[in-house]
């Protein structure tokens, strides 16, 4: 008899921003396949009886290839477990859970996508910008910088959008602002990266799309980083509220202070 499959998304970072439902059936879990972007505290919900299995990902390195991580979904299926795969911000925003939903759907398992807060949204709401705001921005869009082949190509949706998130650009920050800039983007328009949103290390860049580049690469910016290009980054300085505290510090100042250099 087949078990059961849930595609879960864990949201940002904070483990309390998963949603109800994502908490109820990690507690159902007899098989768990987490990324390394889930958090220690969202691991702890699963039984303690729990099959664990790291399957996450790094720049240039994988714990296990895509094409094993859904083979080990339908197998440990198959047998009748109940697998629950654990995955940052939601499964279907560059997450590959498609591609798990059509192996499970391939192989006759029944599953459930449980959606989560991407850090497409999640980070500029925590570094203060609205990603449309009246009068100023009315469309978004969401796109990767990383590629395998290379430099993104972002020539397609780089002006046709008020506000341009764009997801993985830590190692490809300068490919990206250049991609952008060269597509008809304004080389002074305001930009910002969030570094590991929405934790007690989260911490924002804000500049130019010119000048951002050569300030994260100063600073030592490293991954998970998203990237966010608009007119509503300038907002940011008014309305940016989040201050990370650690947890075992309440009344501490910010772990990773947000600073805003390098605007036009």
């Amino acid at each position: 008899m087949s078990g059961m499959v849930y595609l879960v998304g864990a949201g940002p970072g904070d483990p309390r921003l998963i949603t109800l439902r994502g908490a109820e059936v990690l507690r159902l879990a007899d098989v768990l396949v987490y990324d390394r972007l889930a958090s220690p505290a969202l691991l702890d919900l699963a039984p303690g009886h729990a099959e664990r299995v790291d399957a996450g990902k790094a720049p240039g390195r994988a714990a296990i290839d895509q094409e094993e991580i859904c083979r080990l979904i339908v197998r440990r299926a198959r047998a009748g477990r109940v697998v629950v795969r654990l995955k940052g911000g939601d499964p279907f925003v560059f997450g590959c859970g498609g591609e798990e939903a059509l192996a499970c759907a391939r192989a006759g398992i029944a599953f459930e996508v449980v959606p989560g807060v991407s850090s497409a949204i999640a980070a500029p709401s925590y570094a203060g910008i609205p990603l449309t705001h009246r009068g100023v921005a009315s469309s978004f869009a969401v796109v990767t910088g990383s590629r395998a082949t290379g430099a993104p190509d972002l020539a397609g949706v780089a002006t046709a959008v008020d506000t341009l998130v764009v997801l993985m650009a830590a190692g490809r920050m300068a490919a990206v602002c250049r991609s952008l800039i060269d597509a008809g983007r304004p080389a002074n328009e305001p930009a910002a990266v969030v570094e590991w949103a929405t934790t007690t290390e989260q911490r924002s860049i804000v500049a130019t799309l010119s000048t951002l580049p050569d300030i994260a690469a100063a600073d030592s910016l490293r991954a998970p980083a998203t990237l966010v290009v608009g007119k509503v980054v300038a907002l940011s300085e008014e309305i940016a509220w989040f201050e990370p505290r650690r947890e075992d510090e309440p009344n501490a100042q910010p772990a990773r202070t947000s600073f805003r250099t390098g605007r036009a």
